[in-house]
């Protein structure tokens, strides 16, 4: 096993990571009910694309972790998992640029006027419904992942191993959930970016 590299604190780490947790749960829902009406002089959707490639990333590199530890390759999967965090923060920032930038696409719409009428309805089939359930589970489960990963890194930066496994049989198939859908999410979404 690892020596820990962070003195156990658990009263100022919770604290820590709620707020962490809160700030950006409630940053991410409220800005999400706006967009700016500028035009960057590029194609706003390059951030959704960066989206999807970090998720893939994430996803592959949440395996590599896995296989790491398996492996009891400790030094490795450390540095696995600290870089799909690093590469989760990276995602956070896209994602709200592409938010704030693109606003909503709805699923279906061909003629990109906002409104899905019947005709775009039936177009889209059954992969509209598809669509949406990925979508219903992927959005609370990405909202609530967060806290579970800072949870579970923090106990094994202090070296509570034991307590770490347990967090991360949890935390690590939501993660390894929500980095998939995301993918899927956005192959199927974006045909409709205007």
């Amino acid at each position: 096993m690892l020596q820990p590299s962070m003195v156990k604190n658990d009263k100022r780490a919770q604290i820590i990571i709620w707020i962490v947790s809160i700030v950006v749960f409630a940053a991410v829902a409220f800005l999400a009910k706006f967009k700016l009406t500028i035009h960057p002089g590029f194609n706003v959707h390059v951030f959704a694309k960066i989206n999807a490639v970090i998720n893939s990333i994430v996803a592959i590199l949440l395996i590599a972790g896995l296989v790491a530890v398996k492996q009891k390759n400790y030094a490795l999967h450390k540095k696995i998992m600290l870089s799909a965090i690093v590469l989760s923060v990276l995602f956070l920032l896209s994602y709200i640029c592409h938010h704030l930038l693109a606003g909503d696409t709805k699923f279906g719409d061909i003629n990109h006027d906002g409104i899905l009428n019947g005709e775009e309805k039936s177009a889209s089939g059954t992969l509209r419904i598809i669509y949406y359930i990925l979508l219903i589970t992927h959005i609370p489960l990405a909202a609530i992942i967060l806290p579970f990963i800072l949870f579970t890194a923090y106990r094994s930066l202090i070296g509570e191993y034991e307590k770490h496994k347990k967090l991360a049989r949890i935390t690590w198939p939501v993660w390894f959930y929500v980095a998939i859908t995301g993918v899927v999410v956005y192959l199927m979404i974006s045909p409709y970016y205007v």
